[in-house]
């Protein structure tokens, strides 16, 4: 097990936040269609994490939002008031979330102890029972209570989300 992934389970054991945990070692959750394959086995849906910038690259920001659901920088860049978005570099994500990419999750947040990153969650996952999210590395899958994963987890790690509204559609 790597280093990343021994943080997770070691912090969600010191904060007594439960989650049921699923490895696909043979599938690897690198992409949404492969995390719909992993979707029937764990009886949830994984959501999308995106890991963004802002064009000077000084404002960081990890998306989650419904995997099916078409990202558009135009919808959220009004919402957060941010001229212009875009992917992060791989390097950013290692560096500031020690998660590489194709592993990025609400879990990568236990390395942002600076605060760098703000969280922002599509509103449509608010009425999920689970939240899925790997746990830094993407051959295993974590199963958290949505309560435990935006509330106990959250300020746990010292982060508040803001609620987007994201549609899809042009």
């Amino acid at each position: 097990m790597e280093e990343r992934e021994q943080r997770v389970y070691d912090f969600l054991l010191e904060y007594d936040i439960p989650y049921e945990r699923f490895d696909h070692h043979d599938e690897p959750g690198e992409n949404m269609e492969i995390c719909r394959r992993i979707e029937k086995r764990i009886g949830a849906s994984i959501p999308k994490n995106l890991f963004l910038c802002n064009r000077q690259q000084t404002k960081f920001y990890l998306l989650i939002m419904p995997g099916e659901k078409p990202f558009k920088t135009k919808e959220l860049s009004s919402q957060i008031n941010s001229a212009r978005l875009s992917f992060a570099t791989p390097e950013h994500m290692i560096s500031i979330l020690d998660t590489a990419p194709g592993a990025a999750s609400l879990m990568s947040l236990i390395n942002d102890k600076e605060g760098k990153v703000q969280l922002l969650v599509d509103e449509d996952l608010l009425s999920n029972e689970y939240l899925c999210c790997h746990p830094c590395v993407n051959t295993s899958t974590l199963k958290l209570t949505e309560a435990d994963a935006l509330g106990t987890f959250l300020k746990a790690v010292n982060h508040d989300m803001m609620i987007v509204t994201l549609l899809g559609t042009d």
